[in-house]
């Protein structure tokens, strides 16, 4: 018995030694609270809740943010993904892998290079003709999602005014209201 509580301690051990340590030190994540990568400094995945994220540096990973903007005049290795905000990339600024914004707007300056795809989902994009992309553009605008949302309230407006309307002829056919 204590041979075998002995040999699963060694092996824990073994396991232990030979795990590798994470680097979340070069991460920057934050809620409420901004985050500035300064000229010359680098981060590796940039992650911010409810504010914004200033890159001068460089991202070696992905840089996403939550209800914040995006301000990028460096360098973003990977993806660039922003939620209800809007991204805005300086001149010669570079992204290497994909550029995508949700419900918010994408303005970019002269010679920005996106690596692969750059996508806006129900936002608007303003880029120049010197905006280089690798592979594919897709701009969906807001009026798209907003289209059939006026469409269901058109319809539920139509749907209410109609009831509302039978009882009106009921109560002035019977006097009181058929329910009293």
């Amino acid at each position: 018995m204590i041979r075998r509580i002995l040999a699963l301690c060694m092996i824990g051990a073994a396991f232990a030694a030979a795990a590798t340590p994470a680097h979340a030190d070069r991460d920057a994540v934050q809620f409420f609270s901004d985050i500035r990568v300064a000229p010359g400094t680098t981060v590796h995945d940039a992650v911010c809740f409810f504010c914004s994220v200033k890159v001068e540096g460089e991202v070696r990973g992905n840089m996403v943010v939550f209800f914040g903007n995006v301000h990028l005049a460096g360098k973003a290795d990977n993806d660039v993904v922003n939620f209800f905000g809007k991204v805005t990339a300086e001149d010669k600024a570079q992204i290497g892998n994909n550029l995508v914004s949700f419900f918010g707007m994408i303005r970019l300056g002269e010679d920005v290079s996106v690596g692969r795809d750059m996508v806006a989902m129900f936002g608007v994009v303003h880029a120049p003709e010197s905006v280089t992309v690798g592979n594919n553009r897709v701009a969906m605008p807001f009026l798209i999602f907003l289209g059939p949302l006026v469409l269901l309230g058109l319809v539920v407006t139509v749907i209410v005014q109609a009831v509302r309307a039978g009882r009106r002829r009921r109560l002035l056919h019977y006097g009181a209201p058929p329910w009293a």
